[in-house]
């Protein structure tokens, strides 16, 4: 071999190397000790500098524990100061290798905004633990790829608000692992994750994955018809409500078109519903209590009710009764706290069943929002017109009292008739030509608003015709009647050679 050509394959390999590394673009969490633990900061990474997105899935942010002797990074809305769209990664892992048992944590919060251009991974590799916390109700998440909860390792998401949009998969674990165990979990307690497919414990040969989904007030959506996966999930224990205590909702094309959708509801069942806007009016809190453990037992609750996040500090307003309502005051502007505590004697007569779970609700109420409609204008056409009515009313407390009046027409003597003023989208007949003008209003109990529409009924369709914007006269149409015939002929003629101009 000559000289030249081991030069030029040596140079070929090294070239090769290089691009290898070139590649691999790796920014690792490292807020040291006196760092301020804020993702914002880049001196908490290395090297230096916040993650970016360049479209390269070579280009990898790290968190893991204790790579530079400090806390986890938080993402908050200090992010905006640094960019006002967000904070970036291309591809995103929360705990990428780890051996000795600790944990990576990513807290996103605070009303903040993270874009990942390839796919979010928490539990990356081998032995390694994962946690994402994410919380607010206006934090947001987008992966344009798939998420992996456990990809090799031991991966939690723990979802309290806000949103997460996934353009692809949901994993929980994934089927890409080659450990021999990993483990997945989603917590999803508030906010709302919305996803192209969901995956869950997948078969891979050698593998024994974990995958679990608890859901409380959150919901889970799924793009397309995921029924059936969906329902195989829950059939076999991997997709509970509650932790066990409620009742999972699923449907399809019904919460959202063409979506598949996944609440719960707890099974006591509250009202007013966990995580609603309610009238100041609501006077009454309910809930349903469990059957007894054995026949003739008798189960009682406890009911802690107030404006203190940590329940517990509030009022008990229940001590050990056998009832499923009580009398509340409440104060506009004002989140509240409720949880209720079942006892059954035949259990214990001393210890809950359960301890419930904290419920919360506010009275941040505003005005319905009313839409009458869009103005209409039309014509009498041999006898009364009949015209459809399309009121909208929108109302974050519901449910709400429509009412539709005439407040003006051109004849009292002959009134229009709406056919139930009490319904968004009755017909109204209208007898006269002329302006009529119609109310919808609508309440919630607290709070009323109105809207109007205009009709305007012409005499017939040639004058609802001329009136309309961009109308010309047919020429040859002399009485205006919008169609020139044998009437105009024979004005013409009785007025040929007429003229009415002075020959002085």
């Amino acid at each position: 071999m000559s000289q030249k050509f081991v030069l030029l394959v040596s140079v070929a390999v090294l070239l090769s190397l290089a691009g290898n590394v070139l590649a691999q673009d790796y920014r690792d969490w490292d807020d040291g000790e006196f760092a301020d633990h804020l993702w914002s900061s880049p001196a908490n990474w290395a090297p230096d500098g916040l993650p970016t997105m360049i479209g390269d899935n070579g280009n990898r942010t790290r968190i893991e524990p204790g790579s530079g002797g400090g806390d986890y990074p938080i993402l908050d809305s200090t992010i905006f100061d640094v960019d006002p769209n967000g904070a970036f990664a291309d591809r995103l892992y929360v705990g990428h290798k780890q051996g000795d048992g600790s944990t990576a944590k990513l807290w996103v919060q605070d009303g903040s905004k993270l874009t990942i251009g390839d796919d979010l991974n928490i539990g990356y590799d081998d032995g390694s633990h994962g946690i994402c916390y994410v919380s607010d109700p206006n934090t947001v998440i987008e992966v344009w790829d798939g998420m992996k909860v456990g990809r090799r390792g031991d991966g939690r998401l723990m979802m309290n608000g806000g949103a997460i949009y996934v353009d692809g998969t949901i994993e929980i674990p994934s089927n890409t692992g080659t450990a021999s165990i990993n483990v997945g979990h989603l917590q999803l307690n508030g906010g709302t994750i919305t996803c192209g497919q969901l995956t869950m414990r997948p078969p891979n040969s050698g593998v024994i994955g974990t995958g679990t989904m608890d859901v409380r007030e959150g919901t889970f959506i799924i793009n397309g018809d995921a029924i059936v996966t969906v329902q195989g999930y829950i059939d076999d224990g991997w997709i509970t409500a509650y932790n066990g205590y409620g009742v999972l909702q699923l449907d399809y094309d019904v919460t959202n078109p063409g979506k598949t959708t996944l609440t719960a509801q707890h099974a006591l069942n509250p009202n007013p519903a966990s995580g609603t806007t309610v009238s100041v009016n609501l006077s009454l809190l309910q809930w349903a209590l469990p059957e007894p453990n054995e026949p003739g037992g008798i189960v009682t609750c406890d009911v802690y009710f107030g404006t203190d996040p940590n329940v517990d500090a509030n009022p008990k307003i229940v001590n050990r009764q056998a009832v499923e309502s009580v009398s509340v005051t409440l104060a506009p502007q004002t989140i509240y706290y409720w949880a209720v505590d079942p006892f059954d004697d035949s259990i214990s007569t001393t210890e809950p069943m359960y301890l419930g779970p904290i419920f919360t609700f506010n009275t941040f109420n505003t005005a319905p929002v009313v839409e009458a409609g869009g103005d209409i204008d039309t014509w009498i056409a041999e006898g009364p017109r009949v015209v459809q009515l399309d009121g909208v009313v929108v109302d974050e407390v519901g449910p709400v009292t429509l009412l539709w009046t005439v407040v003006a027409e051109p004849n009292e003597l002959s009134p229009a008739q709406i056919s139930d003023p009490l319904v968004a989208n009755p017909t109204v007949t209208a007898t006269e030509p002329g302006t009529y003008v119609l109310q919808l209003e609508a309440g919630d109990g607290e709070y009323t608003a109105a809207d109007t529409v205009q009709i305007i009924v012409y005499a017939d369709a040639c004058e609802h015709a001329s009136n309309q914007e961009g109308f010309e006269w047919i020429p040859g149409d002399i009485n205006h009647d919008c169609i020139v015939n044998e009437l105009d002929m024979t004005i013409l003629e009785e007025h040929w050679l007429d003229w009415n101009y002075s020959t002085e």
